[in-house]
């Protein structure tokens, strides 16, 4: 008896499968069936490659019921995040300035992953210069060293 529960697979960095063979074997677990109720949930996350090697399995590709890729961020849904990811960590005062977050947008091209890896260098290179706020130097200063 599985106690209400769902089972869900969920692989990160999919892109990085190379055979093909694996992705038609995760196409097979999809096929398990119970009382008219799917056993398995899979979630694939992965780099814009991933599409491409989806669309060259047709089978896997009609199994896939929800698709939907992450665009960039503009600049106000980049402010935005970095405040909620802020609010999540408790922090009960403002950290970056307006004019660092508008950087950090600049900087990162709107994508999360690069936001995040600006901002978490520049809390702990801020952190080891005992700075109150996060400004526009420090990113750049923090956003150059991590483009190198």
């Amino acid at each position: 008896m599985n106690n209400n529960k769902d089972t869900v697979i969920i692989i990160d960095e999919a892109q990085a499968i190379n055979n093909l063979t694996a992705f038609e074997e995760l196409r097979l677990l999809l096929n398990f069936q119970l009382n008219n109720r799917f056993l398995l949930t899979l979630i694939l996350i992965g780099q814009p490659e991933l599409r491409e090697k989806i669309n060259e399995l047709k089978q896997l590709k009609q199994r896939l019921a929800i698709k939907y890729h992450l665009n960039p961020l503009n600049e106000q849904e980049t402010e935005k995040y970095i405040i909620h990811r802020l609010e999540v960590a408790e922090a009960t005062r403002e950290i970056f300035t307006t004019n660092a977050m508008h950087l950090t947008w600049e900087r990162s091209d709107g994508i999360p992953r690069v936001i995040n890896n600006i901002c978490d260098m520049s809390l702990l290179v801020g952190f080891t210069k005992k700075l109150n706020k996060i400004d526009r130097d420090l990113i750049e200063e923090v956003a150059g060293d991590l483009e190198q």
